[in-house]
């Protein structure tokens, strides 16, 4: 009997492996879409705003059908636990900001995490980290809301939807580049590596 995988198993085998980040990405995106009454968006029925590139937007579009390729996840680069998630249709949007207790890191472990990482750390050293692990991904996932983030009902502009653009060739690399990419070298069109950089240091 084929028995269906759960939502967090999806998004574990999506990931490669469970962690304390995939947790975080996929609790919030529960609550987002708890609160908006939302569904998967099978196109760009929702969309989400990401402000870090870390594990958990791997659960963020496995959960919301938000992905960079249909153009309805946003990623902003502020380095931040914080998902905003949009729907379109009823133009409602909501603001989750993960709470710092919710990483429960103290100094001994932020030490045995190092050593792991840094391949330095013995089997029992290994193991311990492993429990460790398990006990957050567990805190997170089952922490009453309120403990785990900050939940805010926003207003935002919704984004444009995704637009398709003409390709034009790069006259020094000869590979085709999107027309709203392209630069112009010596007069003719460039991609951006082929382009070059100018900057005056501002």
């Amino acid at each position: 009997m084929c028995v269906e995988k759960s939502d967090w198993e999806k998004c574990v085998e999506f990931h490669g492996h469970s962690c304390p980040g995939l947790a975080v990405g996929y609790r919030a995106a529960k609550i987002g879409l708890q609160e908006l009454a939302g569904h998967r968006a099978e196109d760009e029925e929702l969309v989400a705003i990401v402000e870090n590139d870390a594990c958990g937007v791997d659960a963020v579009m496995v959960l919301t059908g938000c992905t960079l390729g249909k153009g309805n996840l946003l990623y902003r680069d502020h380095g931040k636990h914080v998902f905003t998630f949009i729907c379109r249709e009823s133009g409602k949007a909501v603001r989750v900001s993960v709470k710092g207790g919710a990483w429960r890191q103290n100094d001994e472990f932020r030490a045995l995490r190092d050593k792991v990482f840094g391949g330095t750390a013995d089997e029992r050293e290994r193991q311990l980290f492993r429990e460790l692990q398990e006990q957050r991904i567990r805190y997170i996932l089952e922490a009453p809301p309120e403990e785990f983030c900050e939940v805010q009902h926003v207003k935002v502009e919704l984004p444009p939807k995704a637009r398709i653009f003409n390709s034009v060739t790069c006259a020094f690399c000869g590979e085709p580049v999107s027309e709203v990419r392209a630069r112009v070298r010596d007069g003719k069109f460039a991609c951006i590596p082929c382009a070059g950089e100018y900057t005056r240091g501002w």
